[in-house]
């Protein structure tokens, strides 16, 4: 039997650290791993689209997982998005995350070519043989990713006894009970999307991965205390308050993450830097009171339910 209790918990998606000419900044990493640490969450999932992963080198993924892990191995369950656009990349990404000690690597499948689901399989199993210690994550979010996580590829990659979890971000909750369903015990399912928290909780998710539990983590780690205490009805509140921010978040002219960081530094002095191009910079002119109102918003919301 397999202990999951690693990944039971709030893990908040690792954003990427930029120094001021938009290199990796490990120093702004390691800040930033700090402070999550001091608020208490479960762990971190570092590299995957919060991480803005797609626009970043293999050394520069390597830098930034292994300034964190300075930080935070030993004390939070670190899982590291491995997943590049081809094989080989990604091999020696997982074999990187491995030698520095990480709990779990996890991929999204291939982007852009439809490959058939043996290919997808193949793909998983090749970068999961390149860590044989180390557990696997699949992460399915169709919705960016263009390949959904059928039960039947899910069956086939159960083969693999290096498979842990599924990091779901599909939008149908009912994905994570089937999931968690033919997974059995041992076998962790996450909830991906962060407007529906309370419902993947309280159909069986084991733990929690999130883009916006960086920007307001006292919130999450609230919902996921009450949800396990069996008070839906209490967390449902919060997740309104958090779905309302985030819907005002994702309204802006800015890229979410670079909104997200705006207010990182104006509510913890706290400075990531900007998100790295083509992702669209904060519109200092259009976006700054809805800015100020998702800060405000925050405030108030923590003030109140944490």
């Amino acid at each position: 039997m397999r202990d999951i209790t690693k990944y039971q918990g709030i893990i908040p998606a690792f954003y990427a650290c930029y120094a001021e000419d938009g290199c990796i900044s490990e120093k702004r990493t390691q800040i930033w791993a700090q402070y999550l640490l001091e608020k208490g969450v479960k762990g971190v999932y570092v590299g995957g689209s919060s991480g803005e992963c797609i626009y970043q080198s293999v050394e520069e993924r390597k830098r930034l997982l292994e300034a964190l892990m300075e930080v935070a191995k030993g004390k939070m369950t670190v899982i590291a998005h491995v997943a590049c656009n081809n094989t080989k990349d990604s091999c020696e990404l997982a074999a990187h995350a491995q030698k520095c000690g990480v709990d779990a690597i996890a991929s999204i499948p291939p982007i852009y070519f439809h490959l058939p689901e043996h290919s997808v399989a193949q793909y998983w199993n090749d970068i999961s043989a390149a860590a044989p210690d180390t557990d696997f994550i699949i992460y399915n979010i169709p919705q960016l990713a263009g390949t959904a996580l059928t039960m039947s590829l899910f069956h086939e990659m159960l083969k693999n006894p290096r498979v842990a979890g599924v990091k779901n971000s599909s939008m149908p909750i009912q994905d994570i009970q089937m999931f968690k369903m033919d997974g059995g015990k041992d076998f962790a399912v996450f909830n991906g999307p962060d407007e529906q928290l309370v419902g993947g909780l309280a159909i069986g998710a084991d733990g929690a991965i999130g883009g916006t539990y960086g920007v307001m983590p006292e919130l999450y780690l609230k919902i996921y205390e009450l949800c396990k205490n069996g008070e839906y009805e209490k967390a449902r509140p919060i997740q309104y308050a958090a779905d309302e921010i985030i819907y005002e978040i994702c309204s802006c002219r800015g890229n979410m993450y670079a909104v997200i960081k705006e207010i990182i530094r104006r509510r913890e002095g706290i400075d990531l830097g900007d998100v790295r191009k083509p992702l669209a910079s904060v519109d200092r002119k259009l976006d700054e009171a809805k800015i100020e109102s998702s800060l405000q918003k925050i405030r108030e919301a923590v003030a109140k339910f944490s």
